[in-house]
C-alpha cells in the first residue's frame, strides 16, 4: 500500500503527472486555499492536500488502521468521505466523472449513479478522447489501478454512504456540510434517457 505522503511527494517531483492531475483531473496540489478552519464533526482536524478549479478541496483525515481517509468539501457547502486512502481517491478521480456521479445520484441510489456514470463515460470518450491515455500515464507513474467505471461507482457510493457519523465536515462555526449525494437523476451534457438496458 502506497502511503499518502509518498504519493504526494511523487506528484510534487514529477511535473508531468502534477500537470495532468491538475488538468484535466482537477486535483491541484498547489491550490490549498480552502478549508483551513474545516474539521470533522468529531473535532478531528483535516489536512488540506489539493484543490480544484471550482473552489473545492481534498483533505486527509487522521490515520485509521494504517490508512488516512480522504474527504472532499465543495465550495457550495457539500462534503464527505470519498475514499479510505489517497491511492483509492486518485483511482476514482482519474477513472470516473465522480463529482457528477454523486451530484446526479437520486439522493444516493447506486443504480442511478451507475446510469449517470455510463452517460458521463460516453460524453468523456466523445469530447475528451485523450483522457483515458492521460489516466493511464498517471496510474503508471503513481502505481495506481485502472478500474472499470462500474467498480469505481460502487467504491465511491460505499465511501460517501459512510460519511455519517465519522466523516461529517463542519465549518469554523460548527455547521455541518450537506451530503455529497445530490437529488437529481439526470446528468448534465443533455441528460440521459434509459434504454432497455437501463443505460
Amino acid at each position: 500500500m502506497t502511503s499518502s505522503a509518498h504519493l504526494l511527494d511523487l506528484i510534487r517531483t514529477t511535473p508531468e503527472i502534477d500537470l495532468l492531475l491538475r488538468s484535466p483531473f482537477g486535483f491541484d496540489i498547489h491550490r490549498k486555499y480552502y478549508g483551513e478552519d474545516l474539521r470533522l464533526a468529531s473535532g478531528e482536524p483535516l489536512e488540506v492536500i489539493a484543490g480544484e478549479s471550482a473552489g473545492g478541496a481534498y483533505f486527509l483525515c487522521a490515520e485509521r488502521n494504517g490508512r488516512r481517509p480522504v474527504v472532499f468539501a465543495s465550495s457550495e457547502g457539500e462534503g464527505g468521505l470519498i475514499a479510505d486512502d489517497l491511492a483509492e481517491a486518485l483511482e476514482i478521480i482519474i477513472g470516473l466523472e465522480w463529482r457528477d456521479c454523486l451530484s446526479f445520484s437520486g439522493g444516493g441510489d447506486v443504480e442511478v449513479m451507475q446510469a449517470s456514470a455510463r452517460h458521463l463515460e460516453r460524453h468523456r470518450a466523445a469530447h475528451y478522447p485523450d483522457m483515458d491515455d492521460e489516466a493511464a500515464r498517471v496510474a503508471a507513474a503513481l502505481s495506481l489501478r485502472i478500474l472499470p467505471a462500474a467498480d469505481l461507482v460502487v467504491r465511491l457510493h460505499a465511501a460517501a454512504s459512510r460519511t455519517e457519523p465519522d466523516y461529517v465536515v463542519t465549518d469554523d462555526a460548527g455547521e455541518a456540510f450537506d451530503p455529497l449525494f445530490g437529488e437529481s437523476t439526470e446528468p448534465r451534457h443533455g441528460g440521459w434517457h434509459p434504454g432497455p438496458d437501463g443505460g
